[in-house]
């Protein structure tokens, strides 16, 4: 294979690494990522609070799946400011 081949072959696994990326990163910030693991959140503390019998499960999930949303929505506020202090 020739010098020139090999460097063809290496922009296109090149390419497609940066597709799998983007993908991803779409993916990590993406609304429908973030409501769904909001939902799994809540079921999974519903269920809990069921097994724990303790009162109201439906109301009680919500306070720290909120909890849990705000702290993910808040994630890149502080990012913004981490990354400027290390400049």
């Amino acid at each position: 294979m020739g010098e020139l081949q090999e460097l063809k072959n290496e922009i296109e696994k090149i390419k497609e690494r940066n597709a799998r990326v983007e993908a991803d990163k779409a993916w990590e910030t993406s609304l429908f990522r973030k409501v769904l693991i909001a939902v799994l959140t809540y079921i999974v503390i519903v269920l809990f609070f069921l097994v724990a019998d303790l009162q109201k499960p439906f109301i009680g999930a919500v306070i720290p799946t909120v909890g849990f949303i705000l702290s993910t929505l808040s994630v890149p506020f502080f990012k913004k400011i981490w990354e400027r202090g290390r400049k």
